[in-house]
C-alpha cells in the first residue's frame, strides 16, 4: 500500500468517530455483511460514516492491509479497529458492542 493510500484511510479513520469501510453505502449496501452491520448500527442509532470500497479500488485493497484483516465490511470506533461482520453482530448480541462505544463516549439510542 502506498503512502497516500495509507493516508487517505488513517484520514477516515480519524474523521469521524465510528467509521465503516463497507461494500456500498449505508443507504444502499452492495453485500449483505455490509447490510447487517449498517443494519445493528441503524439499530443502536449510531451515527457513523460509510466508506464505499467499491469507489476506489485503493482504499479496498488498502484497508485489508491496513488492518491486517481480510475481509470487509470492517469497522473502527475512535480510531480502533473493532472487527468485521461476524464480530459486530456477535458483539452486539452479547452487549460488548453497546459496552464499547459506551465506553468510548458514542451516544447510543437503544442497548443490545
Amino acid at each position: 500500500m502506498d503512502d497516500q493510500t495509507q493516508s487517505r484511510i488513517q484520514g477516515e479513520i480519524n474523521a469521524t468517530d465510528v467509521v465503516l469501510f463497507m461494500k456500498g453505502t449505508p443507504v444502499f449496501p452492495q453485500c449483505g455483511f455490509s447490510a447487517a452491520v449498517v443494519q445493528v448500527l441503524n439499530h443502536m442509532g449510531v451515527p457513523f460514516k460509510g466508506v464505499n470500497v467499491l469507489d476506489d479500488m485503493a482504499i479496498r485493497e488498502g484497508i485489508k492491509e491496513f488492518s491486517n484483516w481480510p475481509t470487509i465490511p470492517q469497522l473502527y470506533v475512535k480510531g480502533e479497529f473493532v472487527g468485521g461482520c461476524d464480530i459486530v453482530r456477535e458483539m452486539f448480541e452479547t452487549g460488548e458492542l453497546s459496552d464499547l462505544l459506551s465506553e468510548r463516549g458514542i451516544e447510543t439510542e437503544v442497548d443490545a
